[in-house]
């Protein structure tokens, strides 16, 4: 424990930002400031969309992207990353305030900051590389449904649908709609998701997003159109609480707030690799990403706001933009401030059914249907965990999705990797022998040459086959080409060789590496053969002695090649070490 707190105070100071980290502020200012507004413009109906979509209301969306956005710039590990209230992470939240409403939400975002520092500490953040492309693509595209099925409601003007998940919700809400139907909600939400996803082929620069919930606000002042509004906003951000603080608590939301800590760091991971696609020479650092998202999720709940994670949609934004350093993303935080000050009571108005169609149209941009077909295409395995993790991220949750999704994977990889182990009979080089004699010694000794991992997947084909040897005297074991091998597959090869030596068959090992002897010699399998000599480093040893006992056992001379059979038996038996086995 006496080293543990130096280790831990010093990974914590080295995750804090230095100069270095503002070093880039000083190559183009001005580029920064303009992507950080354009940020701020696209940011400005998604915040307030994902807020309203959280439960807590677009004034808890806008203080997150504000708080949380400005924070996770300062403190995180990449130079164009955007951080905020998402659609991956309102679909965590719903359940939450459902179940413990809006201060359970605070606190569970909190207990997730703490979560996220932790993981940074203990330097977790490189290994989210190894999550597989099908278990990411199907999260990805489940996470589209979802946060669509979370807009039908809104879309329909349907205001008390019910339902335990988002898609009985959403079915509740057609129902709904059909008994009473809205049409001017309806309309405004697929005008604007129209208007963005043909603009955004049209002029992929202008933010359609504003336009369209601007235009639906202005028509819905206009025309005498029943269409529910966000409602009042505050004019700032309110004044720092820790009142959500509930101790008592702590194990009932303990689930959630691991959850909540998982999307966000699966999420920020993924969007900072992504930012790196992008660019040239950009590098995040995945532990100080993590950092900094733990310390935007421990402050954004103290003046209200809702759990937050990296936007992967307005990292893209900004990277486009030309942002090149975190000048961008902490300008778009106070960008998006100045208009909680200013036009707080304008934005009150905006119609909910215009945030809907703009969440309608991020869905649909969320989801790559030609990758989600070629990696369908690609494997049966690959299939499988694609289309289980989009499944039960849709019907369950989108962490028993990823743990489901990688669980299947690993499983996969294994089977697979198992099959890669052969068990391959050999044979004998004929050497100096007539043809007679080598007849007589195939009929007597078989050679084994073990390919591949030993390990528990595959440890059991290879006992099955190995059993079926007979009509043999000798059998040597080849094992210079086993890749890895585990306990189990240890006492897999000493109950194969027990098996053989009870029917009165002699077993010979070569070609151990030092890595696998120690695995045997821990576990004690072999030891009898170790005592008598039948271990050997190469395999032509092997082979001479095998030869040695065959011959003597059908009454045969002892016929060794290079000389004196006394000697060369007395060499075959000794231990030597470190000589590659021949092939």
């Amino acid at each position: 424990m006496s080293r543990v707190i130096p280790v831990a105070r010093a990974r914590l100071l080295g995750l804090l930002p230095g100069r270095a980290d503002w070093a880039a502020v000083h190559r183009s200012p001005r580029r920064d400031l303009l992507a950080g507004l354009t940020v701020a413009v696209v940011a400005l109906p998604l915040a307030l969309a994902f807020g309203v979509t959280s439960g807590l209301g677009a004034q808890a969306g806008l203080i997150t992207a504000v708080v949380a956005g400005a924070v996770a710039a300062v403190f995180g590990g990449s130079n164009l990353q955007v951080s905020g209230p998402t659609g991956a992470m309102t679909v965590v939240l719903v359940p939450v305030v459902q179940q413990f409403g809006a201060t359970g939400v605070l606190m569970v975002g909190a207990m997730a900051g703490l979560v996220l520092i932790a993981l940074a500490v203990a330097r977790l953040g490189r290994y989210v590389r190894y999550l597989p492309t099908p278990v990411l693509e199907g999260f990805t595209a489940g996470i589209a449904v979802v946060i669509a099925l979370q807009q039908v409601p809104a879309a329909l003007g349907v205001s008390d649908a019910h339902g335990e998940k988002v898609w009985a919700v959403a079915f509740d809400a057609v129902a709904r709609f059909v008994v009473h139907p809205r049409p001017a909600a309806l309309a405004v939400a697929l005008a604007v998701a129209a208007l963005m996803l043909l603009g955004a082929r049209w002029r992929p620069g202008l933010p359609f997003s504003l336009l369209g919930v601007g235009a639906a606000t202005v028509l819905a002042e206009v025309l005498p159109v029943d269409l529910a509004r966000i409602g009042a906003l505050p004019q700032g951000l309110p004044a720092p609480s820790l009142g959500f603080l509930d101790l008592a608590a702590l194990g009932v939301l303990l689930p959630s707030a691991l959850a909540v800590a998982a999307l966000a760091a699966l999420e920020s991971l993924l969007s900072a690799t992504v930012a790196d696609g992008m660019t040239v020479g950009e590098r995040h650092d995945p532990d100080r990403e993590l950092f900094g998202q733990g310390l935007a999720n421990l402050a954004a709940p103290v003046f209200g706001g809702i759990p937050a994670t990296a936007a992967i949609a307005r990292t893209a934004v900004n990277v486009r933009a030309g942002a090149a350093s975190k000048l961008a993303a902490l300008t778009h935080a106070v960008a998006l401030a100045a208009i909680v000050l200013a036009a707080a009571p304008l934005v009150g108005r905006i119609p909910l059914a215009a945030l809907a169609g703009v969440l309608l149209a991020t869905t649909v941009r969320m989801v790559e249907a030609g990758s989600l077909w070629a990696l369908a295409r690609a494997t049966r395995g690959d299939a499988v965990v694609l289309v289980l993790t989009f499944a039960v991220t849709v019907i369950w949750d989108l962490v028993t999705a990823v743990a489901v999704g990688v669980g299947v994977a690993v499983v996969l990889a294994l089977r697979a990797v198992a099959g890669s182990a052969r068990l391959e009979q050999v044979p004998l080089d004929p050497g100096e022998h007539s043809a007679e004699e080598h007849a007589l010694l195939s009929e007597h000794i078989v050679a084994y040459r073990l390919d591949g991992p030993l390990f528990f997947a595959a440890a059991h084909t290879f006992l099955l086959e190995l059993s079926e040897v007979s009509d043999v005297r000798v059998v040597i074991l080849r094992m210079s080409r086993v890749t890895t091998m585990d306990a189990t597959g240890a006492h897999v090869l000493g109950d194969a060789i027990r098996r053989l030596r009870g029917r009165g068959i002699t077993v010979l090992l070569s070609g151990i590496t030092p890595a696998h002897d120690q695995v045997l010699a821990t576990l004690g399998v072999a030891d009898e053969l170790r005592r008598e000599g039948l271990v050997f480093t190469d395999t032509p040893a092997a082979i001479r002695y095998a030869r040695a006992v065959a011959l003597s056992a059908v009454g045969q001379p002892r016929v060794v090649a290079g000389g004196d059979s006394a000697a060369v038996n007395g060499e075959v038996r000794r231990r030597t070490s470190g000589i590659p086995e021949s092939q």
